[in-house]
């Protein structure tokens, strides 16, 4: 037997990837489970967007390997859609780079960075990714503290505090994920700060920005943005096209770069019919973003109720596609929700799988109707 690379030691398998595979086995044993624990959404794309990808599988090059740095035009409309929307000017040319996914790139942003020994710093809870990546470039996470006491934002003094002389990439990730939790004007320009002052790159991750969130905002927005920070984001939630595996990544010409260096001995370009539906998407009128909360409101309100019958608290302000609930007092994440999905099959997501402080909470997501939320409702 071949032994696995000694990065493999230190990183256990997605999560998701295990739990929806036990899910599927509930399933194949007559289970009628419920699925409210991934964040994948169910509602379709626009339709000028599938319908441009079909139409362009006739044109002329549609099938061969295409620009490790995607089609003009697409970079093109991201920076519209940055103008429009977050009133951020990029450029189109050096500092966009579309990616196949946002996923994508904290791999790739973390090979072009990061040095063996590098520290990272990753918020607790977070995005399970960020740490899953740093091990397997073997550099080191330094978990840093969020806290609903202080409204799931870093607390600056306590990382002041830490010996931050191997440290080279900060994630953020604002509205935040799994709470819902959205950020200041003032953490924006503490953290940057906080880069420049430390020689630390601040890297986004921004793909909820445009659910149930009434001001979508960038961090590239900022003053001095440009010089320590990168941001990540996404088509998958905004439009529907999770699958489609559309990211994009912004930020100074020298970091793009940097990147670049990375991604394009990784791929060979996104296929073109993507990209074609793509900026289609990001055309999208305002009319495509209020029809799109109007569904999540309704099913949020819907989730609340059924987080309020399992004795559980939330917060009414928070945004993004789930509900970040607190569990009654000494209950356990995940027993809590391996009782759930036994005696109810309802699959919830246990806060610790984001972090030891996301113990005592669970997450719920409203990728799923509102008859299949209702059905959760009545079992409960």
């Amino acid at each position: 037997m071949i032994e696995v690379a000694n990065r493999l030691k230190n990183v256990e398998e997605y999560y998701f990837s295990k739990k929806l595979r036990e899910v599927a086995f509930l399933k194949s044993q007559g289970k009628p489970i419920i699925n409210l624990g991934i964040g994948s959404p169910d509602l379709v794309p626009p339709q000028k967007a599938s319908s441009v990808l079909q139409e362009s599988l006739n044109d002329e090059g549609a099938h061969k390997y295409q620009s490790y740095q995607g089609l003009p035009e697409l970079r093109e409309e991201i920076s519209n859609f940055y103008r429009d929307r977050y009133k951020v000017n990029l450029s189109p040319q050096t500092e966009v780079l579309p990616l196949l996914g946002s996923k994508e790139g904290i791999m790739h942003i973390s090979m072009a960075f990061l040095n063996p020994g590098d520290e990272v710093l990753i918020p607790n809870p977070g995005y399970p990714t960020y740490a899953a990546v740093t091990k397997l470039l073997e550099a080191n996470p330094l978990y840093y503290d969020l806290t609903e006491d202080n409204h799931w934002l870093p607390d600056f003094i306590a990382l002041e505090r830490l010996d931050l002389s191997k440290v080279k990439i900060m994630w953020i990730s604002y509205p935040h994920m799994p709470t819902g939790a959205k950020a200041t004007n003032k953490f924006y320009d503490e953290v940057i700060a906080f880069g420049k002052r430390h020689n630390i790159l601040i890297v986004n991750d921004n793909p909820y920005s445009f659910v149930l969130n009434d001001k979508p905002i960038s961090i590239m927005r900022y003053r001095n943005a440009k010089d320590v920070c990168l941001e990540l984001n996404s088509l998958s939630k905004t439009f529907n096209m999770a699958g489609w595996r559309v990211g994009m990544l912004v930020g100074n010409y020298d970091y793009v770069q940097s990147v670049l260096r990375v991604k394009s001995n990784m791929d060979s370009g996104m296929f073109y019919g993507v990209q074609k539906g793509a900026i289609e998407a990001l055309k999208c009128s305002d009319l495509w973003f209020v029809s799109l909360n109007s569904v999540y409101q309704q099913r949020r309100e819907l989730v609340w109720k059924l987080a309020t019958d399992l004795n559980c608290t939330y917060d009414e302000d928070a945004a993004g596609m789930f509900v970040w609930a607190k569990l009654p007092p000494h209950l356990k994440s995940e027993e809590f929700t391996d009782i759930v999905l036994k005696e109810h099959s309802i699959f919830i997501t246990p806060g610790t799988v984001f972090g030891s402080n996301g113990e005592g909470y669970i997450r719920f997501s409203l990728c799923a109707s509102e008859d299949i939320i209702k059905e959760a409702i009545a079992r409960v």
